[in-house]
């Protein structure tokens, strides 16, 4: 195959598992597809394939499958530039500036690792729906040019979406379908001669409500400032989208409101009521008691029926509704009405539950979204005025009032006041924040107004970020649900070929009741009903990613979530991974001044710079209260330090051998400073005149849950060990705190051969950097993660990412893939032990078509409900 390429697609109307493997099997198999996967979540199918692929037919073999398809625009255009923080190695010179604007440069040798960062904005898919083309932006569906939107109601799975591309995808004029079960839309590119009523009839055909999403210039107002699309909540066919649809007015799912609002909660509550209503004529008048229950089959069985014939001439015969309507004609058949009458109510029963536990784990990470406000205050000539949130440009200030939520990701310009970070870094404690700190779209401002440059559009923010990778990442199977899906796809046909050979067999052999063993054979069909195994895996892999997300563990797929829980060894960098990345004031040292007068003159000499040891300085002495006096006539010495005149005194702050080069260090000063230096120090020596007058220490200090997180992660039997480029040292000190063994002076190919050596030695190994500079190990490892803050973590080299740098969360991220795999383990245990027991006490004539439909149904609910108890909030 030529070179490989992926392309993303948005999928509408999956609702279950059953669905995507309809996809995936169906796109698998075409022309130049090398790998494909779905997500019922997301409502996305990403598609592997050669560049020279026809992108198209892809898209028209899925709506074949009776779904909506269409091709998300690749990404162009850079995401906003978000300032990172520098961690600054140990090595490294700075310049000081003082007020004349002349630089001044002085050489601090220090041990740290010196690393570069990537400042360029991150791409991010902005998914605009719609066609094959790349745009530089997402660009406003509009019917008239060969792109239409829908509101798609009642969709819960893989399967309802998979329906509806397929059925969609085979209309006269439909060029591509893409279907969401996440936001409940449908994207449909077709020729300018497509009948787009035809298309809600359709849609409408397979028990689904349609309505067309109709943009407005507000949309396109939105649009062009960078925002997603947007609209509002449709409550019924034909009713029209007015609300820009994207972040903050965020879409509203097909399992919104009360679930006796829904089409699918109507229907259940009319097939039980008929139900209810047959049993009483059947006491009352038992002559038509079989006609009262097969009027009451009907209601329930028509809707189904209608659904099984649109799914099996769109392609897919073997669907639920089938199974479902067979069973129910075959009871018919035989008399027994009562049952499958019953049998019908049950069925809408489970499928009704079945879509209210699937809408809670699409709920759970979509209320992120709804932290973000809808509007913000806007600063515009001195004077405010309420706009939406969407609509704020990159650069613009807003004004964020006490006990306001933040509207966008941004700077402070002006103002104080603590923010309560925890919507999205979990953090209970509210953080001071001060001009030039970076805000967060979604939290709370506190006891101050504070006015913000926004520096992300709200596609872009950490919450849409967060979301999007999400929901991407659910496209990524597990290991284990691909054995799943793989088995799914011979299952289904094999227990209709088992029910039938039941129902057949024993009368033609061993001359049995027909009517015994038919009523048999359709129980069996409706026990060997594939949801509760399909959905096992991807129900418990989607509530986990949810619940990590929120958290801020960030993981690209089941495959990486499983892939954790086996992790034996785990590499860490240490600047800014086990460290903060930022040196502190350790110790400071009087020689022949005090300790308070050794910061005040070192602060002056430090004042307007912004190196990583210059402002570890200035934090100690506003720390401390100290104020420092004016320095001027400050001039850098290469190498060696930083002079100026300071209360009429020449002061110099540099390293100690330019130091000794001044004025005679006395051996008692000298062990100190050296003593300094073994615990992995950086030692500036400062000299008043020609007099010796102190020394500061600094370092670079382990974060607060270092020793913690480290600790969690050797006791759950996994090997650490540190690999850094510092000098051994710096690193053996740190290295002695944490309780970790140290590799040091390592270049990037070291740390890349040292993760090799570890997995020939049997490890699966796991390494965590900045996802920059250990690019080559984090490829290396079975599972590389980034660690970062915020709005910067270098996604694209890792496979998974600890957001907000807590080195705890590491140990975690482990222990939910552990607790992800036993669910899922359950879940498949749950499934087929069911439908193992039911089939046995069916074929000896224990159990009937209720049980059967009750382990089928039952057996789902079980499953997803199990699944949501991932969702629960991690601690």
């Amino acid at each position: 195959m030529n070179e490989a390429v992926k392309t993303r697609f948005r999928v509408d109307g999956l609702d279950c598992a059953s669905c995507a493997s309809k996809i995936d099997t169906a796109v698998r198999r075409m022309p130049g597809v090398a790998d494909v996967s779905v997500s019922v979540t997301a409502g996305t199918m990403t598609v592997t394939h050669g560049a020279d692929a026809d992108i198209g037919a892809i898209g028209q073999k899925v709506s074949g499958l009776g779904y909506a398809a269409s091709a998300i625009p690749a990404k162009t255009a850079k995401a906003p530039e978000v300032p990172a923080a520098h961690e600054h190695g140990p090595n490294c010179s700075h310049d000081h500036h003082d007020h004349s604007g002349q630089n001044h440069h002085h050489d601090h040798q220090h041990g740290s690792e010196p690393h570069s960062h990537d400042h360029e904005g991150h791409d991010h898919d902005h998914e605009a729906h719609g066609g094959n083309g790349h745009v530089a932006s997402p660009a406003v569906p509009r019917q008239s040019a060969g792109q239409a939107r829908f509101r798609v109601g009642g969709m819960d799975c893989a399967s309802c979406a998979s329906k509806i591309d397929i059925a969609v995808r085979r209309l006269p004029g439909i060029e591509d379908v893409c279907v969401s079960v996440t936001s409940g839309t449908m994207t449909v590119k077709h020729a300018a001669t497509a009948d787009l009523k035809a298309i809600e009839k359709q849609v409408s055909g397979l028990g689904y409500t349609i309505a067309p999403i109709i943009p407005t210039a507000k949309a396109a107002a939105a649009t062009h400032s960078g925002a997603h699309d947007h609209a509002g909540h449709s409550h019924g066919s034909g009713s029209s989208e007015v609300e820009v649809e994207g972040l903050h007015g965020h879409d509203h799912g097909p399992t919104e409101g009360p679930w006796w609002r829904s089409k699918k909660g109507r229907l259940t509550i009319l097939a039980g009521a008929s139900l209810v209503v047959a049993y009483g004529i059947g006491t009352l008048f038992p002559a038509i008691e079989n006609y009262a229950f097969i009027v009451a089959m009907l209601v329930g069985l028509v809707p189904i029926a209608r659904r099984a014939m649109m799914a099996a001439r769109a392609g897919t015969p073997f669907s639920i509704e089938m199974l479902m309507t067979i069973a129910a004609v075959g009871a018919l058949i035989i008399n027994a009405t009562e049952e499958a009458a019953a049998v019908v109510f049950l069925f809408l029963v489970g499928e009704l539950l079945e879509g209210v536990a699937a809408g809670k784990a699409r709920d759970s990470i979509r209320s992120l979204t709804a932290l973000v406000p809808k509007t913000a205050l806007l600063e515009e000539g001195g004077k405010t005025r309420e706009v939406p949130a969407e609509t704020l440009a990159v650069g613009s200030v807003i004004l964020v009032r006490p006990g306001d939520r933040i509207s966008a990701d941004g700077v402070i310009v002006a103002g104080e006041s603590s923010v309560d970070e925890a919507p999205v870094t979990g953090e209970s404690v509210p953080v001071r924040k001060v001009v030039e700190d970076n805000v967060f779209a979604g939290t709370v401002n506190g006891d101050a107004a504070l006015r913000v440059r926004v520096t992300a559009a709200a596609a872009d923010n950490t919450i849409a970020r967060v979301v999007r990778l999400v929901e991407e990442a659910q496209e990524s199977k597990a290991p284990t649900e691909r054995f799943i899906d793989r088995f799914s796809r011979y299952y289904t046909p094999g227990v209709v070929l088992v029910a039938a050979l039941v129902a057949i067999i024993p009368p033609l052999v061993a001359g049995g009741s027909w009517g015994e063993w038919v009523y048999k054979g359709l129980a069996i069909l409706l026990i060997g009903c594939p949801c509760a195994l399909v959905i096992s895996t991807p129900a418990a892999i989607a509530a986990s990613l949810s619940a990590g997300a929120r958290r801020g563990l960030l993981m690209k797929g089941g495959a990486v979530l499983e892939g954790l829980g086996k992790l034996t060894a785990i590499a860490f960098d240490k600047t800014g991974t086990l460290t903060e990345g930022k040196p502190k004031v350790t110790d400071i040292i009087p020689f022949g001044r005090g300790g308070e007068e050794v910061l005040r003159l070192a602060a002056a000499l430090e004042a307007g710079s912004s190196h990583p040891l210059a402002v570890a300085i200035l934090d100690k002495a506003s720390e401390d209260g100290i104020e420092a006096p004016v320095a001027t006539a400050a001039k850098a010495l290469g190498g060696k330090g930083v002079t100026a005149i300071v209360d009429g005194v020449e002061v110099f702050l540099g390293s100690p051998k330019a130091a000794a080069d001044r004025v005679a260090l006395p051996m008692a000063h000298s062990k100190k400073i050296t003593a300094l230096n073994d615990e992995g120090k950086t030692v500036s020596v400062l000299i008043v005149g020609d007099v010796l007058a102190g020394a500061i220490a600094m370092r670079d200090e382990p974060r607060a849950d270092a020793i913690e997180g480290l600790k969690a992660l050797t006791d759950a039997g996994i090997k650490t060990v540190m690999l850094t480029g510092d000098n051994k040292h710096t690193a053996t000190a740190i290295g002695a705190k944490l309780g970790i063994e140290v590799r040091a002076e390592l270049m990037p190919e070291d740390k890349q051969r040292i993760v090799g050596e570890l997995k020939k030695e049997g490890f699966t190994v796991g390494k965590i950097g900045d996802g920059i500079n250990d690019a080559p190990a984090l490829a290396a490892a079975d599972v590389g993660i980034a660690m970062g803050g915020g709005t910067d973590v270098a996604l694209e080299t890792a496979d998974a990412a600890v957001l907000h740098g807590r080195v705890g969360d590491v140990a975690l991220m482990v222990d939910l893939s552990k607790r992800t795999m036993s669910n899922i383990f359950q879940n498949i245990t749950i499934a087929l032990g069911l439908k193992a027991v039911f089939l046995v006490t069916t074929i000896i004539g224990i159990t009937g078509l209720w049980p059967a439909i009750l382990a089928d149904t039952g057996a789902t609910v079980l499953v997803t409900m199990n699944a949501l108890r991932l969702l629960r909030p991690i601690r």
